[in-house]
């Protein structure tokens, strides 16, 4: 479960392992993880961020894709480089569907 901070690293499989757990069981090509989103947990999560569950979602999201690609955030570096980004995505994001207000994305965990 996540704090009011946002996501935290509890939320996604280990890098390097598929679903079964296992670190030496390669993904099929072309897949690189998966994404698993929980609507009530998003609707509790939002709430205690102060946005909407949408919005939470749309950060759950590009999270969880962040992490699929490869990125992290154990490390101070680490966490400006994505939190960074994943703020750039979502503000673009919701810019592009004319969407106002404080963006849902943390700068920080």
């Amino acid at each position: 479960m996540d704090g009011p901070a946002g996501p935290h690293r509890r939320d996604v499989l280990p890098h390097g392992r598929a679903a079964s757990g296992k670190e030496d069981e390669e993904l099929p090509q072309g897949l690189l993880g998966d994404i698993v989103l929980c609507p009530e947990v998003a609707t509790a999560q939002g709430a205690a961020n102060g946005h909407s569950m949408d919005a939470e979602l749309q950060l759950l999201t590009v999270h969880g894709v962040l992490h699929v690609l490869g990125y992290d955030h154990e490390e101070p570096e680490e966490e400006q480089a994505m939190f960074g980004l994943q703020k750039r995505i979502l503000d673009d994001w919701r810019a592009s569907r004319g969407e106002t207000g404080p963006s849902p994305a943390p700068t920080t965990r």
